[in-house]
């Protein structure tokens, strides 16, 4: 079967063959039709029905309105809803016109069927009432046969019953007052059966200044009337109303609009119906059916299109994955004579732009499109993406209507036209110039890349979807992927990557960028540069309060101890780090595994810890800044080092493209590192239970660190100011039972270091003044710097304001109720031996000038064979010296155990000196090669030993 021309086979409507058509003409005004001067199309209910597709959503939604007038059910309050040219008004023209019934329901196509569903042999004509927000103004009367009308309802009420209708709701008019629920429904029950129509109903609304009258009534008195008329539909049962409302914030006009919006939302929710909107798929046929008059017979249709889907078949590999299903055939001939390409391009990336209206947009285009190639003579099988016209003024204009500045010279200079790139590439190759290769190919890029370019991850076309824009059957695929490279070689503004191409309206330097950006080794140059980035945002050491912030550290560079402060934990840019409020277990399992171990041993000071963690949506961002400023830097090295030989303006352009990406830098650090992780435990079922609290912090802070800082304050997750009622709290809660009324004070401030469900505190320092404050009273707890015997040492008790409080194994906190049985025992003790009356269980008579010891005697204790049992107390011990074997293939633990437990005992105090020695010997009977000998010998070097050598 030969492959007919597409303009053979189908053809346009009147209006777009001659191109006498009105872009206005594509949106429907429903006023226009009330009062008699509509477009036929849209004025005559035989025309408009045999142009309109009725689709899924507008069937259901007119089975909905014919049960309800003929008062067999259906919804009282129907909403329709949707994206900005999604058919709204259309479809409440389509409910006028079942409704009036001007012609029989027989001769307004797709009608019966519905009717016939909808179980509906004689469907009632009804009144119809049509509230149009635009034509109606709120400061401007109406004059309806000498009545003069100012309100919403006056309105209604007339165009129901006339002058009976409004006498019900004349003072109410007159006043601007709603009339209520009782008459609203009155009024519609004697119109009924009767459907009310209200089209831009938020545009009249938003006029309504909040506080001012206006002859149409106040805002509330308006937003009153919504609530009493939705309220009365439901009581008539052969009534029904529906109402437009735009779906988007643009659409609604800033914030008055979209305070109205929600208003209007609120009451029509309580009743309402939600219409369904266009379906993709229907939307070809909308346009085709409006477009063109006779789409081909069915059998020439089904032969081209199969023709197209067995070509795509037989190249497979060259063609999108979805044309090889027999679903693409079926949506070729739903499109045909338009390609479904065009459409896909159109509603899924042109729609996204703003003010392109989603149907009507397509429409208007398309019909400047197809005059264009019918005038021209246009022999393309179907209408493609590389079919477009982009030579002609009007089409290239439409085109760039909804683009930013800049697309019309790279429209002139690389797309289409006599002066274009792609055409003198087709006029000096008869290969090219045969087919128009070159021009098809950047008609098809244009057309998929313009609208996206700036926000799309992937941008551009694939390779694939190029060939499918722009190769019809019996051409040779292979001559488009050559016009392809040629293209890439020879335009400025093309772009190539990852197997996509695209159009921009920046020069492609860029494209030098993007390729040297793809080249940044994570590992060895963007993870080091964000590291030494993100340590400056926090400045110097000594203007936070952390004892050290471990930017993509690993665990066992995180130390495990007291510290000055907490520690700070920037896990590393990884998106398996990366939280989100959905799903933050990855980012909290890769904390845990921090906060539990240090490298291969546990992890004591667990309570000293506080992450940092990057959002998972600003991750990828930051990571594209940041190798984009290390792509320009490198690009900007080059031409100081004469690398790269580029004009002024290119210089000047990859300094400003460098700067700006400086600039974002910082930001973008603090908009992905926004998110602070904490651990915290609560005892459950008499275990500790992690768990993890999160917040995110401003991310506009000038002071990084301090931001962090007051945040953890704030939530209580950081304690710099602790009362010695919670102090005394949490002894009373962990340590003070009744065999053990005092605790090691270094003990208390370790602990809450460790564990989790301690409160965590800023330092020692916040600890030891909230011992201070609580030993000014009696109420809280007493102090002494050791206990000897029954006795303590330097005891406090309700008069240590100014006690000098040193954290050591020998300082104890004594419960209050036995600091008070003590001060009472010392207190009598004192007054016994002061007049001589009592004695004291200590010798005060030592014949050494009165000098009390504090310690007792005690006799050595020796072994039976001399050696020595116990230390001799009177004696300073001044020395310690230890020495153990280590299993070699476990040796790695167990001295991390022997530092843990021994090592650390010393070096957690200031005064001590503690130095360690290794001994390492190994034999071998056979000896040892020259190669492990030389790897032995370098690694000593490297680690430092004194001595190293090997013997025979």
């Amino acid at each position: 079967m030969s492959l007919k021309p597409w303009r053979e086979v189908a053809r346009p409507h009147k209006d777009v063959l001659e191109g006498t058509f009105k872009q206005s003409e594509f949106a429907a005004d429903i006023s226009q039709v009330v009062s008699g001067v509509a477009p036929p199309e849209y004025q005559d209910a035989e025309k408009f029905f045999s142009r309109t597709f009725i689709t899924e959503g507008m069937r259901l939604l007119l089975i909905s309105v014919a049960r309800r007038l003929a008062g067999q059910g259906g919804d009282p309050v129907i909403q329709l809803q949707t994206a900005f040219g999604g058919g709204k008004t259309h479809t409440l023209l389509a409910v006028m016109h079942l409704a009036q019934q001007e012609v029989g329901t027989d001769r307004m196509e797709g009608i019966p069927p519905i009717l016939d569903e909808a179980g509906i042999q004689d469907m009632p004509g009804a009144k119809v009432a049509v509230l149009d927000g635009i034509r109606l103004s709120p400061s401007q009367s109406i004059d309806h046969d000498g009545v003069t009308i100012h309100t919403l309802w006056g309105e209604l009420a007339w165009q129901l019953l006339g002058e009976a209708g409004y006498a019900l709701v004349a003072d109410s008019d007159a006043d601007g007052t709603s009339p209520g629920k009782a008459i609203l429904q009155k009024l519609i029950e004697k119109a009924s059966p009767c459907v009310i129509l209200m089209d831009e109903l938020l545009a009249f609304v938003r006029q309504l200044e909040v506080g001012k009258a206006f002859k149409a009534g106040t805002f509330d008195s308006n937003i009153s009337f919504i609530q009493a008329l939705t309220e009365a539909m439901k009581l008539v049962p052969d009534a029904i109303l529906l109402a437009s409302l735009p779906e988007s914030e643009l659409e609604a006009g800033g914030s008055m609009g979209q305070r109205v919006l929600n208003a209007l939302e609120t009451y029509f929710a309580r009743v309402e119906s939600v219409w369904k909107p266009v379906a993709s798929i229907e939307a070809f046929e909308i346009v085709r059916r409006r477009l063109f008059e006779h789409a081909g017979s069915p059998s020439e249709v089904d032969g081209i299109c199969r023709q197209f889907s067995e070509f795509y078949r037989e190249h497979g590999n060259k063609f999108p994955q979805d044309t090889q299903s027999n679903n693409y055939f079926e949506r070729l001939c739903q499109s045909y004579p338009i390609h479904p390409e065009v459409f896909d391009r159109l509603y899924e990336d042109w729609s996204t732009l703003d003010k392109f209206q989603r149907t009507r947009g397509v429409l208007q285009y398309m019909a400047i499109v197809i005059h264009r190639l019918w005038k021209d003579g246009n022999s393309d099988i179907l209408i493609m993406p590389g079919s477009l016209p982009l030579y002609d003024s009007n089409v290239r204009n439409k085109s760039i209507h909804y683009l930013p500045q800049g697309w019309e010279p790279v429209l002139e200079r690389e797309v289409d036209g006599k002066r274009s790139e792609p055409d003198s590439i087709d006029g000096n190759d008869t290969r090219f110039g045969a087919v128009q290769a070159a021009r098809r190919a950047m008609r098809t890029i244009f057309l998929g890349s313009a609208p996206t370019v700036s926000n799309q991850n992937a941008k551009g076309l694939r390779v694939d979807q190029i060939l499918l824009g722009s190769v019809q059957p019996g051409q040779t695929i292979q001559l488009f992927e050559d016009v392809l490279r040629r293209l890439h070689d020879r335009l400025q503004y093309l772009y190539f990557d990852d197997n996509r191409f695209w159009l921009d309206t920046k020069p492609n330097l860029r494209r030098e960028m993007e390729s040297r950006k793809r080249q940044i080794d994570t590992q060895t140059k963007l993870i080091p540069f964000l590291k030494d980035r993100t340590g400056h945002l926090f400045g110097k050491r000594n203007t936070h309060c952390f004892a050290g912030i471990h930017i993509f550290t690993s665990s066992v560079d995180i130390p495990d101890d007291t510290g000055a402060g907490p520690r700070l934990v920037l896990l590393s840019p990884d998106p398996l780090y990366a939280f989100s409020k959905g799903d933050a277990k990855n980012a909290c399992a890769a904390a845990e595994e921090i906060l539990r171990k240090r490298g291969d041993q546990p992890r004591q000071k667990q309570n000293r810890l506080i992450f940092m963690v990057p959002d998972f949506d600003a991750l990828s961002r930051l990571k594209d800044h940041a190798k984009t400023y290390l792509a320009w830097n490198e690009i900007l090295s080059d031409i100081d080092e004469g690398k790269l030989n580029l004009d002024l303006f290119q210089i000047n352009q990859a300094k400003k493209y460098r700067d700006n990406s400086d600039r974002s830098l910082n930001p973008m650090i603090r908009e992905t590192y926004k998110w602070i992780l904490c651990p915290l435990e609560e005892i459950v079922n008499g275990k500790p239970t992690l768990t993890w609290e999160s917040i995110s912090i401003s991310t506009t802070s000038s002071n990084f660190s301090s931001n962090i800082e007051s945040t953890l304050t704030e939530e209580e997750w950081l304690i710099s100011q602790w009362s010695p009622i919670h102090l005394k709290g949490l002894l009373d809660q962990w340590y003070f039972k009744e065999d053990q009324q005092a605790i090691n004070a270094l003990k208390v401030w370790q602990d809450s270091c460790n564990y989790l469900y301690f409160p965590r505190l800023l330092n020692d320092g916040v600890f030891k003044d909230a011992l201070k404050k609580g030993l000014e009273s009696t109420a809280y707890f007493g102090f002494a710097s050791g206990k000897e015997g029954d006795d303590y040492l330097d005891f406090c008790f309700g008069d240590g304001a100014g006690a000098d409080i040193t954290l050591d194994d020998h300082c104890v906190i004594i419960s209050s109720d036995a600091a008070q049985v003590y001060q009472k025992h010392i207190t009598a003790s004192s007054d016994a031996d002061t007049d001589g009356t009592g004695a004291t269980d200590i010798d005060t008579d030592s014949g050494d000038g009165g000098q009390v010891d504090p310690k007792p005697t005690e006799s050595k204790r020796t072994t039976s064979d001399g050696g020595r049992l116990d230390p001799d107390p009177s004696v300073q011990l001044k020395q310690f010296y230890g020495m153990v074997d280590l299993d070699p293939v476990k040796a790695k633990i167990d001295f991390a155990t022997i530092v843990d437990e021994v090592i650390q005992q010393f070096t957690s105090k200031h005064d001590v000196n503690v130095s360690i020695s290794i001994e390492v010997q190994a034999e071998s009977p056979k000896g040892f090669d020259e190669g492990l000998q030389r790897t032995i010998k370098e690694n000593c070097t490297i680690l430092k030993f004194k001595n190293a050598e090997f013997e025979a």
